[in-house]
């Protein structure tokens, strides 16, 4: 019965609403989907995971710079410690130095310079200007500790305002373009904001001088100007920097180079040794070298140093004349030297000196004397010229320490070529006593000079045919009038800064010309090998010699030729 009754039940048809098992079925199916659709996603879930970790890089980053910022304050760490101090040696890695003219504004890629400290100016325990120096280029440098300087420490930044100055350093950081122009730098438009600064050699804290001294006009000890020396004097007292004495810059002149000016005027020097050697090269000269020590004094007279020449006496050349000469009879056409010449005059004046660099030239012409001296007056006229072109940012900074006139060349273009008869004449029409045949003196060729630019308009003028009397053995007489010669002086701003001649090339006239004057032309007087050689035929023949240091004081009006020397020599001076 109970079997009947179960059948029943299973062979009965579904209700309308269908079977209670599908309906629990649908209702699972549908809590499954809304559970589905509720869950985030794999890639929400990423991106909810890097959120977070993102969050704590954050937090763990803020809590490491609070906790460096106390201990910085507590003085307790130094995380900077590595970005300064003396320079690492070995150097870990190769560091490319640039110079300071070469830097340009670069927000995010460091760059590395060496530069000497000038001064330092300490703001608080966290900031620093630096202006560093290289060469005369100036630029400022910033040491700030901070939350945007994580490589800079107080401890950084305390060091580095204690670092002496005129200390060579490197250093590392960006270049930046400052929110207004920095006055005190010559790089004005830039600065670089200090990552890591290291000493490469440290200054002692005193030095015999004040670098800003050597900027400043130098007392004048001269007697001749004693109450300027006591009005400058007078100044100094009032002064903040102390006026020094040339004499004490030139004791101390490693120190006194490192002025722009100096630097400036190593240039301007170099550039007339380019000039020269520029222009007598593009005119088919040669340079030679000449022997420095020499068998008898090549000018004659006494004003010639004497050395110990193992058992014998030799001297100090007081010029390379005689070789120059000897090169044209080997056929040498053109020739030049640059090379150190020696004079033992006992001469303490501004425009002497015991030791100067010549610059010397010898050539052959072919009809008249004249063609070598209109090639002379050809090369001034380019060096100065060139001079004006080439270094006239050079000439620009001395002119801030010396001011002084521009070097004045006629406006047509022709150099006033005066006899030395028409210079006496216009001395003596400017009431002065002169004798024809006698040189001039310092004071007249000043005044000669302040004559010809009143008259002409040039700093720059040449006398010719002066009296043979006062020139050397070697030099050519005048074919018109015994008493003249073939000789010539160039003057810059009323002295004289070239002297030069056509020289004797016949043999008879110059053993003449030498036993006139007492010199000896055979063996026991060290000149034969000299005399003999024009035995053998020699060119007609000019040349010069040409003080470079006075080219360069005279051009740039300095007052006075030692300022034109690195290491001066005079009967005073003979260190350093």
């Amino acid at each position: 019965m109970e079997d009947r009754v179960e059948a029943a039940e299973s062979e009965r048809p579904p209700t309308q609403d269908g079977a209670p098992a599908q309906a629990s079925q649908a209702v699972d199916a549908g809590t499954d989907a809304a559970e589905a659709s509720a869950a985030p996603s794999a890639s929400a879930l990423k991106k909810l995971a890097k959120a977070k970790e993102k969050e704590e890089k954050k937090a763990a980053k803020q809590r490491e710079l609070e906790l460096r910022q106390r201990q910085q304050e507590a003085g307790s760490v130094d995380f900077a410690k590595e970005n300064y101090g003396p320079l690492p040696e070995p150097r870990p890695q190769a560091v490319t130095i640039l110079g300071l003219e070469q830097l340009t504004a670069n927000e995010t890629t460091p760059v590395t310079v060496q530069a000497r400290i000038q001064n330092t100016r300490a703001q608080s325990a966290k900031l620093a200007f630096l202006l560093l120096r290289q060469g005369f280029a100036t630029i400022q440098a910033v040491v700030a500790a901070g939350e945007e300087s994580e490589q800079v420490s107080r401890q950084m930044v305390k060091w580095v305002s204690s670092v002496s100055a005129e200390s060579f350093m490197e250093i590392t950081g960006v270049v930046r373009a400052p929110k207004d122009p920095v006055a005190s730098a010559s790089i004005s438009g830039l600065e670089i904001h200090v990552k890591k600064i290291y000493v490469v050699s440290e200054a002692i804290a005193q030095f015999p001088m004040q670098l800003e001294s050597a900027l400043l006009p130098e007392l004048n000890e001269d007697e001749e100007d004693e109450q300027e020396h006591a009005a400058a004097a007078a100044d100094s007292k009032t002064s903040k920097i102390p006026k020094v004495s040339l004499k004490t810059r030139l004791d101390n002149r490693v120190v006194d180079l490192r002025t722009p000016t100096n630097a400036a005027i190593t240039r301007i020097k170099d550039g007339v040794s380019l000039l020269f050697q520029e222009f007598l090269r593009a005119h088919g000269f040669v340079q030679i070298f000449t022997p420095k020590l020499v068998a008898a004094a090549s000018e004659g007279g006494s004003n010639v140093f004497a050395v110990k020449y193992f058992e014998r006496t030799a001297y100090l050349a007081q010029s390379p004349q005689l070789y120059k000469q000897m090169a044209i009879g080997g056929d040498c056409d053109r020739v030049f030297e640059i090379g150190p010449v020696f004079r033992a005059e006992n001469s303490n004046t501004h425009r002497h000196m015991t030791e100067f660099v010549g610059l010397d030239l010898e050539m052959t012409f072919k009809v008249h004397y004249h063609e070598v001296l209109d090639l002379l007056e050809e090369l001034f006229v380019y060096m100065f010229t060139e001079l004006k072109e080439r270094y006239a940012a050079e000439i620009q900074i001395v002119r801030k320490q010396y001011p002084v006139e521009e070097f004045q060349l006629p406006a047509d273009g022709r150099m006033v070529r005066l006899t030395f008869a028409e210079g006496v004449t216009l001395l003596r029409e400017a009431g002065q006593a002169v004798n024809d045949d006698e040189d001039l003196s310092t004071p007249h060729e000043r005044l000669l000079g302040k004559l010809v630019k009143a008259k002409h308009h040039t700093d720059f003028f040449i006398l010719d045919q002066f009296p043979l009397a006062v020139r050397p053995f070697y030099t050519m007489p005048a074919a018109h009038d015994a008493t003249r010669s073939n000789s010539y002086d160039f003057f810059m701003r009323g002295e004289e800064i070239m002297s030069g001649a056509q020289r004797i090339h016949h043999h008879a006239l110059l053993v003449q010309r030498m036993t006139a004057l007492g010199i000896s032309s055979a063996d026991d007087g060290g000149l034969k090998e000299y005399v003999d050689a024009f035995k053998y035929a020699t060119p007609p023949h000019a040349g010069a010699g040409i003080g470079l240091e006075r080219v360069v004081f005279l051009y740039l009006g300095l007052g006075n030729i030692r300022k034109a020397s690195m290491f001066p020599r005079d009967p005073q001076r003979l260190r350093p």
